[in-house]
């Protein structure tokens, strides 16, 4: 059965549309889908939309749209049929070098979790996973769908610089580093794309409600697609 939403004020110019209280691709897809709606039928006075995991943050400008207004609006669209189409949705596929340098923690993942470093690639790579919602940096994507038998805590004590292009695992979830920014999720590899490009014409390649599949590559193939990304020829797939 369908969750009624729940909306709330967030400050004098936002609102918060709750969808749900856990972590699930449904709920997820509900969120996604009003994005998407919201979008097709614009409200005026709607600056923005922000999804999370279950829920969607919608800033508006209060000196053209009215607090009751809005709400009764997202309270319209939210009751809608808003089952997602999957087809529509995209897979980016991310090469990622699994090894030396680019793989601090893939080691200790492994042994941790009693595999082989080739069965934590193996695992890793294997799975379509579902973009939730960007957030902590512009362009950091957490993932749903981790294999549970990789799951492995954060660090305890968290580095003061990660390399933008960095591929981690945090607990329960995977994510890849858009910036080079402190951080504390175990490193298990590295990609050369630029998943954040502020000189892009959209800078975060991916959205929430799209998927990543992690390729797995050789170093001499890291050095390749790096110099074809800098020198702007590289074509993304998905």
């Amino acid at each position: 059965m369908k969750q009624t939403a729940k909306i709330s004020a967030v400050g004098d110019c936002a609102v918060l549309v709750e969808l749900g209280s856990e972590i699930s691709p449904e709920i997820n897809a509900r969120v996604i889908s009003l994005v998407q709606l919201i979008k097709e039928q614009p409200i005026e006075g709607a600056a923005d939309t922000i999804p999370t995991f279950c829920s969607l943050l919608v800033n508006y400008d209060p000196r053209v749209i009215s607090y009751e207004k809005i709400c009764r609006r997202l309270s319209d669209l939210a009751r809608l049929d808003t089952r997602t189409d999957e087809k529509s949705a995209k897979v980016f596929q991310i090469p990622v070098c699994y090894s030396g340098d680019y793989a601090p923690d893939i080691e200790y993942i492994a042994e941790r979790a009693g595999l082989s470093v080739q069965e934590v690639i193996k695992i890793h790579s294997g799975r379509d996973y579902l973009i939730y919602m960007l957030g902590f940096m512009p362009g950091f994507p957490y993932l749903g769908g981790l294999d549970e038998r990789i799951h492995t805590p954060r660090l305890e004590v968290p580095r003061v610089q990660i390399r933008a292009g960095s591929v981690g695992i945090g607990g329960t979830q995977t994510g890849i580093y858009p910036l080079d920014s402190p951080g504390g999720w175990q490193l298990l590899g590295m990609t050369p794309l630029k998943t954040y490009d502020p000189t892009r014409e959209k800078p975060i390649l991916f959205e929430a409600g799209d998927y990543i599949r992690f390729v797995p590559i050789e170093k001499s193939e890291f050095e390749e697609i790096k110099a074809r990304v800098d020198d702007g020829s590289y074509e993304y797939s998905f």
